[in-house]
């Protein structure tokens, strides 16, 4: 790895109890499993036919191209796990593997650096003819980002040497010069890719590129407007349309223009992620202005309380400012990931705590809870209320699942969860200046350089289910610099102490963060104790879906009913006002979790006389109510679930 310098991420191990379990289920479980269901050897599961369309443009087999226009993303999302993998624990069968289908897509490479199995398969002859629909671009970028994991893993350059020719035609094909296609991808991703092809190689052609995607979306004349004219206003997916939506792709006006998150929420939050790393990058004003006014918009008005984003079905996508309904909820599982990107980007750009605590709400709820506990198993939506019958007999609700899946035929979630939790040693630490930010309270050892001092620093956290944190601070030799440790939103108030002594919290406070800048010694501890008590949440009287009801939270950690603690139907089911909670660890459920429990009542409808009106209300019993953290849910058969409860 003489070449190029490696991502500061990767200077973190992750030692965390709570984490290592599901990053090592990652590892043995989800990795392996993804890589049979990408070969097609997963009986339960939908077929991938991902690997075999590379083999099939490879010329290693006959046959057509199958699945989606995107499929070789999977692919990509794979390796890229595999790389991140491979940078936390050794494992020869997993690289030798991996490897293998480095050489696969290698063989699929044409002559001239393009790489994409849709296009060499089924329509050699259409390259750059449908930017809006068939995801060239954001395929690039997928593998651009694996190549950049595999690199800095293994120390191999074969994928990234297949991706920099890959780039470079590219470059060679959009840009502002003449001749050149002025376009930019219907689905963003090769924004991002570019920038970490850039901090990795250092050649400024991939920074500008990045940078002319973003600035050319949304100007006029709008390219994929003339690129459907052109079209004769035919979809990839079939028929004419008389209308092109250019606010679900964000190209609806410039992006420094924009103000309100709209349209694809996938979409959305990894231009917004480019957008963010390339004003830190070049000092852009107005694209870092454009960013807070989205982050803005999108966390305070468009997001749920588990940190999912895009309330719709309909086009996987935002709406409006306080439509968040949780029964016909979408929240896809890559959208709150893409999410977590952009708050890493944003805490780069700026230390702001209120970045890093939404990372850590998408993280520990809606991004956890998207997978099974055996690791075999997905949601692709993730709902705040769920009634199975509905889910099956609605068609507005039939998008909803009431358990995880084992496979789908557009894939990109679970290897995107993959990629994230094995990336996780990435986003718990900042770097502004001679001053370290810690995000993300996981157990973990950072080895970096802090105001000219090399400086080892062991954490040690008991989050989720404990508030007590410490860092050990072990400079090479005596130094100045600023340790900074955030103070959550759901702590009232944390208790801070350095080598046994009391620092006020207030005193040092800083955009939410307690930042402690002094001469640190060897052996040097901090000491973070933050209250952790289940409390109640409730929601701006403009969300409708939550009016009257409340919903528990403690810690990160959002809860929820599920019918296998609580009976159904859960509607009938009410929180008491005043009551207090109870909190126990349960080590029996599901690897062991904190379960809140509180008083409530229950409608009974056995008591019920009418028929399906009545002037006579049904009779009320008071129950006692039972809460699991909501990433547990789904994982005891199929059942009713609710976040938000009447109160």
């Amino acid at each position: 790895m003489s070449e190029f310098e490696v991502a500061e991420g990767r200077k973190v191990s992750v030692q965390d109890e709570f984490w290592d379990r599901y990053i090592r289920l990652v590892q043995d479980t989800v990795i392996p499993y993804q890589y049979e269901a990408l070969h097609d050897r997963v009986a339960e599961a939908e077929p991938s036919y991902a690997i075999a369309n590379f083999e099939i443009a490879a010329g290693r087999r006959k046959g057509e191209f199958r699945g989606m226009v995107f499929q070789d993303s999977d692919v990509a999302k794979w390796l890229e796990a595999a790389g991140y993998s491979l940078s936390i624990r050794r494992d020869p069968e997993l690289e030798r593997q991996a490897d293998e289908v480095i050489d696969l897509v290698g063989e699929a490479q044409q002559a001239d650096g393009y790489l994409n199995t849709y296009f060499t398969v089924k329509e050699p002859g259409k390259r750059w003819t449908n930017l809006q629909d068939c995801h060239e671009l954001y395929c690039a970028g997928h593998f651009i980002e694996a190549a950049v994991a595999y690199y800095e893993a293994t120390g191999k350059d074969k994928l990234l040497n297949i991706m920099r020719r890959m780039a470079d035609y590219i470059d060679s094909v959009f840009g502002p010069e003449e001749g050149k296609l002025k376009g930019y991808d219907g689905h963003q991703e090769i924004e991002l890719a570019l920038v970490k092809l850039y901090r990795l190689t250092g050649e400024e052609k991939y920074l500008k590129l990045s940078l002319f995607f973003i600035d050319q979306r949304g100007q006029e004349p709008n390219f994929l407007r003339q690129e459907w004219e052109t079209r004769g206003r035919i979809t990839h997916w079939g028929g004419r349309t008389n209308h092109i939506d250019t606010a679900y792709h964000q190209a609806h006006l410039p992006v420094r223009e924009q103000t309100v998150a709209v349209g694809h929420s996938v979409r959305a939050v990894y231009m917004y992620t480019a957008m963010a790393d390339l004003a830190r990058l070049t000092g852009d004003e107005a694209l870092r202005e454009a960013c807070v006014r989205l982050w803005n918009n999108m966390t305070d008005r468009q997001m749920y309380i588990t940190g999912g984003i895009g309330s719709t079905h309909h086009g996987e996508a935002f709406t409006f400012d306080y439509d968040l309904p949780n029964d016909t909820v979408y929240a896809e599982t890559c959208a709150s990931i893409g999410l977590i990107f952009l708050a890493k980007s944003m805490l780069e750009l700026t230390p702001d705590s209120r970045y890093a605590d939404v990372m850590e709400r998408a993280l520990y709820n809606n991004v956890l809870g998207s997978m099974a506990q055996d690791g075999k198993h997905y949601f692709y939506v993730n709902p705040l209320e769920v009634w199975p019958q509905a889910c099956t007999c609605n068609p507005g609700k039939q998008h909803v699942k009431a358990q995880r899946q084992g496979w789908f035929g557009c894939a990109c979630c679970p290897p995107n969860v993959a990629r994230l939790l094995t990336s996780l040693n990435q986003y718990i630490y900042t770097l502004h200046s001679d001053t370290l930010y810690t995000n993300l309270y996981i157990g973990s050892e950072l080895k970096t350089t802090l105001g000219g001092t090399e400086v080892k620093i062991t954490q040690s956290s008991k989050l989720p289910w404990e508030g007590a944190v410490t860092l050990k601070v072990e400079p090479a030799e005596a130094g100045e610099f600023g340790i900074a440790l955030r103070i959550p939103s759901w702590s009232a108030a944390g208790k801070l102490r350095v080598n046994g002594e009391a620092i006020p919290v207030t005193e040092v406070l800083e955009q939410g963060y307690a930042v402690i800048r002094r001469e640190w010694q060897p052996g040097d501890t901090v000491e973070l104790i933050l209250p952790m008590e289940a409390h109640r949440v409730y929601a701006h009287p403009n969300l409708r879906a939550n009016a009257g009801k409340t919903a528990i939270q403690r810690g990160p950690l959002v809860y929820c009913l599920e019918s296998a603690d609580n009976r159904e139907p859960l509607s009938s089911v009410t929180l008491s006002r005043e009551g207090a909670f109870t909190e126990a660890y349960d080590e029996d459920l599901l690897g062991g979790a904190v379960v809140i429990r509180a008083a409530g009542s229950r409608v009974e409808a056995q008591s019920w006389s009418g028929g399906l009106y009545s002037s006579t209300r049904a009779a009320v019993q008071p129950v006692e109510v039972t809460a699991i953290p909501y990433y547990l849910w789904g994982n005891r058969g199929s059942g009713e679930m609710k976040v938000w409860i009447p109160e």
